[in-house]
């Protein structure tokens, strides 16, 4: 063919290749547009919805095929609950039988039947499975209707819970009244709330013991709910079994709370009651480790003549961690040795084995230690790869991206739900249609449903998904950057490390920035609204009202600075101010003023509480692999890790930092001490600060 002839047929396949790619770039313009108007259209007339009646239906014009249109007339019937009748709901029912949001609905509608007391539409909707409230309310209508319970088949399972809802009150009274309560049930169910801890249920069910049986089993919520006045009333109590269990409860309570108050009481209930082998150890148990948390100055010496019997792993490891604050080095070691082999393979007591030779001049063993400590991919691994100068162990790994598969997950009916739900900012309901789609695929699926999240910037889903195993090696899916926060930037003009920022937001909310706690902290660093004013105040930044800390924006620019301010208290050490994070400033300079001398792992690793010893060593770990993550190297977690009272500065660029290996496969797993935060909470069950300290010690 002639060389002209070659450019004309060139020029030709050009403007048609051209002309293709002007189409499908205006027909997925189209799209964009369509989608983002049927957003913006679906949250209009949810706003109406959600306010009751029949004015959404006209801002709804036009999205009936838009995935999320089901919740439209979910949200009004919801609000118009106590207005609607049975007709109403079946028919939503109907309609949409396999839905969340009719699932919902049914349950709601359920709720307000029991309310009003229509048993007779109650029975016709009421489906089992739907929760306790709901059983007992069903229970009740059986009541209402002249129906005899029995106890086998209508509250035999309800009867294993140490604790039932109010719901259930009425129900377990006709229970009673009927004769089915008899005292060797109500004893059996006494124990259970007894070892679940819950003296509330002990009361309530000890009103319908007989006289003398009652006051015994009020001797059990005491024990729960007061224990030292329990340990004070005891030296009355008679010598019987319901007497030595109360004794045993009451003192176990109040060794947690104060151990020397407690260890008083042993020495005059011991002579009183007679303990059973397994009371004893159980007393002997929290003495000994809720001393160790103190810090008692026999701590160490009760730890090792422990019974054997009286043994856990816990006490075992608080053997090591009294020993290690004493820095008594042969102690470290034996303790260690006195673990059960499995429990010295984990890789804090294989690192402070190490350190333990090191420091007792056993340099071989000590290096040889060392290595295999480094091989772990965790806080501990990172410190013992410091000792030995070596690279970090981590092992990464990407999720295969098949095209094929996205599209099988994009075509399942819940998942459109779910992103379109994210998009539209409703992320809680987002994440019940995630689980409800995907609660039965196999892990490719998976894998390429959290590929399209993460494209979308759903980030807490890799980290909840890829928990374990082998996904533990994706990396960069579990740790996001998501710069459009604008985390480096606030980070830098807060004056902090973006890579400890980014660590501390990991651990704190595992990327869901609708995180609420408990004590209503809030979004990606979980700050309490009353902290993040003061924070807004103290900086010039606006400040507009608690829900804005759902703005990742907002709440990283108010989180950076306050852990800037927190930082200034310690120095800036990043280890040490993560603890205050955790457990308050209050509490840490405690620690501070009582263990300050100790070198920064010890100091760690002797924290009294297990949450902030945790937390401390996930966020040093974090901040390792968001170093990597952003430079490619990672400055030495032993920089982050400065004593006491010895000023914090950052890596300056001509440091040395670390690189990143991957051990050899038959050495290296997928293992860390740091995991991810919990999956099923989606809320943060740290204590921050600027929420409520921690106080479960050792546990």
């Amino acid at each position: 063919m002639a060389p002209h002839a070659i450019s004309r047929f060139g020029r030709r396949l050009l403007i048609v290749f051209a002309s293709w790619m002007l189409v499908s770039t205006v027909t997925a313009q189209t799209g964009t547009d369509t989608l983002t108007s049927q957003r913006a259209a679906f949250k209009q007339a949810y706003a109406a919805a959600s306010q009751g009646g029949d004015s959404w239906r006209a801002l709804a014009t036009g999205l009936e095929n838009y995935p999320l249109y089901p919740y439209l007339q979910a949200a009004s019937l919801e609000h118009d609950i106590q207005l609607i009748d049975r007709p109403a709901v079946e028919a939503y029912l109907r309609q949409y039988p396999d839905l969340i949001p009719a699932d919902d609905l049914r349950r709601h509608f359920l709720q307000e039947l029991a309310r009003r007391q229509d048993w007779d539409n109650f029975l016709a909707m009421y489906q089992p499975g739907l929760g306790d409230a709901l059983t007992c309310d069903a229970l009740q209508a059986k009541v209402e209707s002249g129906a005899p319970l029995d106890f086998n088949k209508d509250l035999a399972s309800l009867w294993t819970e140490a604790t039932l809802p109010s719901a259930c009150d009425p129900v377990l009274q006709a229970a009673h009244d009927q004769g089915l309560l008899t005292p060797a049930r109500l004893w059996a169910r006494i124990d259970i709330a007894a070892d679940a801890g819950k003296g509330g249920t002990i009361s309530n069910l000890a009103k319908w013991l007989p006289p003398d049986d009652s006051q015994v089993a009020q001797r059990l919520a005491l024990a729960l709910n007061d224990p030292a006045t329990a340990v004070n009333a005891a030296a009355n109590w008679p010598n019987t079994a319901r007497s030595q269990q109360a004794a045993t409860l009451a003192l176990v309570r109040l060794a947690r709370r104060q151990s020397i108050t407690a260890d008083t009481a042993w020495q005059t209930l011991q002579e009183r009651f007679s303990f059973a082998p397994t009371q004893r150890d159980s007393i002997l148990n929290a003495l000994a480790v809720f001393h160790a948390t103190d810090y008692d100055t026999d701590a160490l010496n009760r730890l090792i003549n422990l019974p054997a019997s009286a043994q856990t792993d816990v006490s075992r490891e608080w053997r090591v961690r009294v020993a290690l604050a004493e820095q008594n080095w042969q102690a470290v070691l034996a303790a260690i040795d006195a673990m059960p082999p499995d429990q010295q393979q984990n890789d804090e007591w294989l690192y402070f084995r190490a350190r333990a030779l090191s420091e007792l001049g056993r340099s071989s063993e000590a290096q040889n230690a060392y290595a295999v400590a480094a091989e772990q991919s965790s806080y501990f691994g990172y410190l013992a790869a410091d000792h030995q100068g070596t690279s970090y162990a981590l092992c990464v790994q990407q999720p295969v991206i098949d095209p094929q598969g996205e599209q099988a997950v994009l075509a399942i009916p819940g998942m459109q739900r779910a992103f379109e739900l994210f998009a539209v900012d409703m992320i809680k309901q987002a994440r019940r249609e995630w689980s409800q789609a995907l609660a039965n695929v196999d892990p490719p699926t998976l894998r390429q449903a959290v590929n399209l999240a993460d494209q979308r910037g759903w980030y807490d889903r890799a980290i909840v998904t890829f928990n374990n195993g082998p996904g533990l090696r994706y990396y960069t899916l579990r740790f996001p950057l998501a710069r459009q926060d604008g985390l480096v930037a606030q980070a830098e003009q807060a004056g902090i490390d973006p890579s400890w920022a980014y660590g501390i937001l990991r651990q704190e909310s595992a990327w869901m920035s609708d995180a609420q706690s408990g004590a209503d902290a809030r979004g990606l660093m979980q700050l309490l609204p009353s902290t993040a004013a003061e924070v807004a105040r103290r900086n010039g930044l606006p400040w507009d009202g608690a829900d804005s800390l759902y703005d990742p924006t907002v709440n990283i620019e108010l989180g950076t600075r306050y852990l800037a301010q927190l930082a200034g208290r310690f120095n800036g050490a990043p280890w040490l101010t993560s603890a205050a994070y955790n457990a308050g400033a209050g509490r840490a300079s405690q620690w501070v003023d009582a263990r300050g001398a100790l070198p920064p792992d010890l100091f760690v690793a002797s924290i009294p509480f297990k949450e902030t010893r945790e937390y401390v060593a996930r966020v040093m770990y974090y901040s390792v692999i968001y170093d990597w993550r952003l430079h490619g190297s990672a400055a030495p977690m032993s920089t982050r890790m400065t004593p006491i009272g010895q000023p914090y500065s950052r890596l300056e660029s001509q440091d040395p930092r670390k690189g990143i290996t991957c051990p050899a496969p038959a050495s290296a797993a997928p293992a860390s001490s740091a995991p991810a935060t919990a999956t099923s909470a989606p809320v943060s069950s740290t204590a921050s600060p600027n929420r409520v300290p921690a106080t479960d010690k050792a546990h």
